[in-house]
């Protein structure tokens, strides 16, 4: 079976959930993490749980054990993945994850690049798989998270819930 057909049969809409990290940004003025809700929810996919936690690591682990909780394909995390000495999401996720997709963070980087130049390699966005979910670490920038869901991650939502689903 080729990628077209995975496609062909994977959901058209998924589960997911959203986690803003920051420590400036409330639920009420998350410009970021409502941009991804509406990205996801415009494409027909059904979003779990939105939240907003600091730029601290066992609060970052912890919001991701509780969206997992729920049983969500994507994790859609924002915020907390620069290289400043409080950027821990990377740090917080890893851990966590049974697998890394070490080619969403080449594809990101170069997605970037074409947008922003060579601040892109201020970013350490990552996605890997924990259990039957995938969990994406974006930058909080509004901008940046539109690249890697337009780019990236709307158009293999439903192809990447069928794999670690094993539906594929």
């Amino acid at each position: 079976m080729g990628t077209e057909d995975h496609r062909h049969n994977a959901p058209a809409a998924v589960a997911a959930a959203v986690i803003t990290v920051s420590d400036s940004r409330t639920p009420r003025t998350d410009d970021t993490g409502r941009l991804i809700r509406g990205r996801l929810e415009a494409a027909g996919h059904r979003v779990l749980d939105h939240s907003v936690v600091k730029d601290d690591a066992a609060e970052i682990a912890e919001a991701l054990l509780c969206a997992l909780d729920l049983s969500p394909d994507l994790v859609v995390v924002n915020g907390g993945t620069g290289i400043s000495p409080k950027d821990v999401t990377i740090e917080a996720v890893r851990p966590l994850l049974d697998k890394e997709m070490p080619a969403f963070s080449v594809l990101f980087a170069a997605a970037s690049h074409e947008q922003i130049g060579p601040a892109a390699i201020l970013s350490r966005a990552m996605a890997g798989v924990r259990g039957r979910a995938v969990v994406f670490c974006l930058p909080g920038s509004p901008r940046a998270c539109e690249l890697a869901l337009d780019k990236l991650i709307l158009p293999e939502a439903g192809h990447l819930a069928a794999h670690v689903r094993g539906r594929t």
